[in-house]
């Protein structure tokens, strides 16, 4: 071997010694079981292979006709907001009014599944496939709740069709492609990965996959792809301060969406389980002021004629598991209901003062239900009695309060009459006309009534009261410090 120069030997030294140090780190990282995975090469053979399965979408209805001289343009179309600028669509008698959206095939005999609202008021729907074919659609049910439509056309031949993933394996990082027709631009392609998981926006039974994948108007309703070419997705919303994608788009998981085209497929609409219970989220506060080891599960608020009421769920119970399954929050629990068989026993399970329960509830259907709901309360009159406690201002509810405000004569609390703007009481949402029903989990009429609930609190060792408030005939738990 020949004689090397010290730098070179020096070098050599280096590189082993680098070599060493990465080698012990790549042990250690797989001990760990830590991978990274590159971006994709192209994404062109999985683009190239859902295309033909992905459609446009365009609607047609009567609305108010345009102000003299002004030219209609297609919703979503990159001229909308130019006519916008100078007044937009104005009277003069009625017109022929298009609007564009996206959606995908899930069967060869023609079932197609977009947004509600791409197709909500819609008199005639055209689907335009990626071959450039356009076929009329008529639709079979939609589900404003989670803002999904089945649609159906007649093809002479099958026509292509993609299928849906779990959504539930989704990990935040993993790849995703977006397909449909933004701006009316046509058939275009969007890639990026999943944001975040489980997000939440107005409706009872959202479960949204948040991405950076570019997703603008026009395509609503258009699929959101896994590497497979699954649909995870169902892509509904943006949040953006000027309309256009800035990287946050919301798909409707693909695990809601397939139970919602299931039955609009079967029933031509919903039929979700009904449970008949107001819920709200427990949080730490709450959990603190209940004495519960940690904050989850859904709290009941009240318990209105219905199933749960039938089965003894009672209000300031604590849902932790529904059918088998942990409750992790409200939210869940609105979902779990929502898919659970109507008409069937499912047992569940609640934390109710310090011991565990296990109830046995047949659900109705949520559709058919009637929601029970109090009359609205309002301020209250002033009357020589009250108590300035917590940061609130009350009294207690009597004949001349409940005949003003229409409530049952039965019906007893404290009416708040005021509240400190400086105070706790007042930054968790309390207000004036609010009436308190119920503290530390015990009903109170009187004022000395909360009063012993506050000093059996602290005697117990509780930095906090749990209050049940209601207002409109919508209860809820609020916890308030006592230090």
């Amino acid at each position: 071997m020949p004689d090397l120069t010290p730098s070179i030997r020096s070098a050599l030294r280096s590189s082993t010694l680098l070599a060493l140090v990465l080698g012990f780190g790549l042990s250690l990282a797989s001990a760990d079981q830590v991978q990274a995975f590159g971006a994709p090469e192209s994404f062109a053979e999985l683009a190239e292979q859902i295309s033909p399965s992905v459609v446009n979408i365009t609607t047609s209805a009567l609305i108010a006709g345009p102000a003299d001289g002004m030219p209609m343009v297609p919703e979503g179309s990159p001229f909308e907001e130019f006519f916008d600028d100078f007044g937009g669509p104005g009277g003069g008698g009625t017109q022929r009014s298009e609007a564009l959206g996206s959606g995908f095939v899930i069967s060869e005999d023609g079932f197609i599944v977009t947004n509600n609202h791409v197709i909500e008021g819609a008199d005639e729907i055209t689907i335009e496939f990626f071959s450039g074919k356009k076929l009329p659609a008529k639709v079979i049910g939609t589900d404003p709740k989670t803002d999904i439509a089945l649609l159906k056309v007649e093809a002479e031949e099958p026509l292509p069709f993609v299928t849906f993933g779990n959504s539930d394996l989704m990990r935040v990082g993993d790849w995703v492609m977006a397909m449909g027709n933004p701006l009316g631009q046509g058939f275009s392609v969007s890639a990026g990965i999943v944001s975040a998981r489980g997000r939440q926006l107005s409706g009872s039974y959202d479960d949204f996959i948040q991405t950076d994948a570019a997703i603008n108007r026009g395509n609503s309703g258009g699929p959101l792809f896994n590497m497979d070419g699954q649909v995870v997705g169902v892509n509904t919303s943006i949040l953006s301060p000027n309309g256009g994608s800035i990287g946050i788009g919301f798909s409707m998981s693909s695990n809601v969406v397939t139970k919602v085209v299931d039955q609009l497929k079967q029933f031509g609409e919903t039929r979700r389980g009904w449970l008949g219970v107001r819920i709200q989220d427990v949080t730490p506060d709450v959990a603190e002021a209940m004495g519960l080891a940690e904050a989850s599960g859904a709290l009941v608020t009240d318990v209105p004629d219905g199933p749960a009421k039938d089965a003894g769920i009672a209000a300031g119970d604590v849902i932790t598991r529904f059918d088998g399954q942990p409750v992790a929050d409200a939210g869940d629990l609105t979902r779990r209901v929502a898919d659970a068989p109507i008409g069937e026993a499912v047992p569940v399970i609640v934390q109710r003062e310090g011991r565990t329960e296990t109830l046995a509830v047949t659900l109705g259907r949520r559709e058919e239900a009637e929601a029970a709901a109090l009359p609205a309360s309002g301020p209250a009159p002033e009357a020589p009695k009250e108590m300035e406690s917590l940061g609130l201002t009350l009294q207690p509810l009597d004949d001349d309060m409940r005949s003003r405000l229409g409530l049952e004569a039965d019906v007893e609390g404290l009416m708040v009459m005021a509240v400190d703007p400086a105070s706790e009481a007042y930054t968790k949402g309390l207000r004036e006309g609010d009436l308190i029903t119920e503290a530390g989990q015990q009903r109170v009429s009187r004022l000395v009534d909360l009063e012993d609930r506050i000093s059996e609190a602290r005697d117990a060792g509780r930095q906090s009261i749990l209050l049940l408030i209601r207002r409109g005939g919508d209860p809820r738990f609020v916890a308030l410090s006592i230090e």
